[in-house]
């Protein structure tokens, strides 16, 4: 061996040693790692999107209501194309328009597509207006721990030890986290994101921003506590200001049902008793001629249905700013029309 051989063999002979040694072991951390990457990622796709509401569908519907769309849509469809089907196939096509049957079946599928959605917004509304309402009191009970010396993460320790509500297990989450070592500005962001609340939202962010800048953490709470105290506060002085609008809207609605069951029951019902007098007395005469009191009717309970679906509908607006909000109101006016007219008018 030449001394060119010799000092190429010297050079090159730790690397190669380190290759041949290191390399089955880093191919199989290698490919330990891609195992574990693959299993993280197939969790994350089960945890996200149509998988999760697949595997976990009640959970999901409690976070996001609308979600229960996709079973209660399919359910009211399925009623109204179903029961539809079956009266023509047993009655013939003459049934839409002698009988109120159609109608019936119509009612119960609009029920059965909007009643589990306003349940659950009606669910989702209260926990949102719980967690609001514990939110300032939250924030100035562990700035005052905060005062009185303690560190930031006992203080919420024995915050949490509290009753705040909806907002109790976040705040219980919020103390676990602080104790396993997470820093506080990324324990309250992800505090924010479990809450998911638009005032837990703003309050988070802006303890947030303040707390990265080096603010005082207690002068920081107290301010996001006044802030949210505010904001709940003009929430609920909207609210008792709009309901007089939402009390209107549904006063309406019984007036009309009223006005309706009278003309049905006094007038409509004297001329279509006139007008079978004129005609069987065979008079050449035609004082109003036949009234179909039956098409009537139903031409009075079509309208009160769709004024008492839209009608609630408003009530949410005007009521609470969400048109899902008036979906309870709908469901309810909708089944007092529909028993009006299926048992007093």
């Amino acid at each position: 061996m030449g001394f060119k051989e010799i000092i190429d063999d010297f050079l090159n002979r730790s690397p190669d040693r380190g290759e041949r040694v290191d390399a089955p072991a880093a191919d199989a951390f290698e490919e330990q790692e891609q195992e574990i990457f693959g299993k993280i990622e197939n969790q994350r796709k089960y945890r996200e999107g149509f998988h999760r509401f697949i595997r976990h569908p009640l959970r999901v519907m409690m976070e996001d209501p609308v979600t229960v769309l996709f079973i209660s849509v399919p359910a009211a469809l399925l009623l109204l194309i179903g029961g539809s089907m079956s009266l023509v196939m047993s009655y013939g096509f003459g049934v839409l328009f002698t009988t109120t049957m159609i109608d019936d079946i119509f009612v119960f599928s609009l029920l059965i597509a909007i009643v589990p959605l306003a349940i659950l917004d009606l669910k989702e509304a209260l926990r949102v207006s719980s967690i609001e309402a514990s939110l300032p009191n939250f924030f100035r009970d562990v700035a005052g721990m905060n005062d009185s010396g303690m560190t930031l993460p006992h203080a919420i320790h024995i915050v949490s030890e509290g009753e705040y509500g909806a907002l109790t297990p976040h705040v219980r989450q919020l103390d676990t986290e602080m104790s396993w070592g997470v820093p506080f500005v990324e324990a309250i962001r992800r505090f924010g994101k479990t809450v998911n609340t638009p005032l837990a939202e703003r309050s988070v962010d802006l303890i947030a921003h303040a707390s990265s800048a080096g603010g005082d953490v207690s002068e920081v709470l107290r301010a996001a506590a006044h802030d949210a105290y505010e904001f709940f506060n003009l929430k609920s002085e909207r609210r008792n200001g709009m309901m007089i609008y939402m009390i209107i809207i549904v006063m309406s609605f019984f007036v009309f049902l009223f006005v309706i069951g009278v003309l049905s029951s006094t007038f409509l019902s004297t001329m279509a008793e006139a007008g079978e007098a004129v005609a069987a007395s065979g008079s050449s005469q035609t004082f109003m001629g036949t009234v179909d009191l039956f098409l009537y009717n139903r031409l009075f309970s079509h309208s009160a249905l769709i004024q008492g679906f839209f009608s609630g509908l408003a009530a949410g607006i005007m009521g609470e700013g969400r048109v899902l909000a008036g979906l309870k109101y709908s469901a309810i006016m909708v089944l007092i029309a529909w028993v009006a007219f299926r048992f007093f008018i």
